[in-house]
């Protein structure tokens, strides 16, 4: 599609394999063009891998989801432990329910640590065991803050994030495109993506990266983006979703942020 409020844009999507698509079709819906880059691999730590250690933890009275991703490597394991399911947002949440299971635990707005802590629920959860479902490394201020609230928390690694490797003529063919200046934006969601970003670009891609508008859905994305590409023009989003990252780029290309 060539017509639309996103017509001549062309956007870079660092997101993982498999995980774009949503957004790279409300992408081009709205005349846009991607080019996609995924960074990130994500790889599940195995079904009988994690039964196995979740059997080796305390039975949970509360099991946490932290993304889409702990829901498809870890939901199967934990469905049917008892546990009341909490969802990080409301992505994760989606993606619990699409299994057919219930969730009583999650933001009432915010797609974030910070927020799904504000729920009523995680408040008196004094000597309670709460298993966080991530990956093998994470942030720690949703466990943290639970342990100090009294509670039990053990984490369950049900996936892992690995650095894609990109075969070197897709790095050699978006250094090109950005030296032409075809590359009218960047979409990162997450620290991770953005330093494994900066890690597969080429010296002249990383100077023309300076100049190029990111787009990314919270403020300490944007925070860690300031920090390490001094300069760069940084747009928040209202959240993660696809439609709130295409919110952004039609706002930001209707103000003349993106070109």
């Amino acid at each position: 599609m060539t017509d639309g409020p996103l017509s001549g844009v062309r956007v870079l999507v660092t997101r993982p394999a498999g995980q774009a698509d949503e957004l790279v079709a409300a992408i081009e819906a709205a005349g846009g063009e991607v080019i996609r880059f995924p960074v990130i691999k994500i790889t599940g730590r195995g079904a009988e891998t994690v039964a196995a250690d979740l059997g080796n933890l305390p039975a949970p009275d509360i099991a946490i989801f932290v993304s889409s991703n702990a829901v498809a490597n870890g939901l199967p394991a934990l469905k049917d432990s008892g546990a009341s399911m909490a969802a990080i947002g409301p992505a994760t949440a989606a993606a619990i329910e699409a299994a057919g299971v219930t969730v009583d635990i999650a933001p009432l707005q915010g797609f974030d640590s910070e927020h799904l802590l504000e729920h009523p629920a995680l408040q008196d959860v004094q000597g309670k065991t709460i298993v966080i479902a991530r990956g093998e490394y994470g942030r720690t201020l949703l466990g943290d803050t639970l342990k100090s609230r009294g509670a039990e928390v053990r984490y369950l690694a049900v996936y892992r994030r690995e650095a894609n490797r990109l075969p070197d003529n897709v790095v050699a063919d978006l250094d090109e495109a950005w030296q032409q200046g075809r590359i009218s934006c960047v979409i990162v969601m997450s620290i991770e993506t953005l330093k494994n970003l900066l890690l597969l670009l080429p010296p002249a891609a990383l100077e023309r990266l300076r100049e190029t508008p990111l787009v990314a859905p919270a403020n300490r994305v944007i925070q860690e983006a300031l920090e390490l590409v001094p300069g760069i023009p940084a747009i928040l989003a209202s959240g993660p979703s696809a439609t709130d990252m295409l919110n952004a780029l039609i706002d930001s290309r209707h103000s003349g942020k993106i070109q």
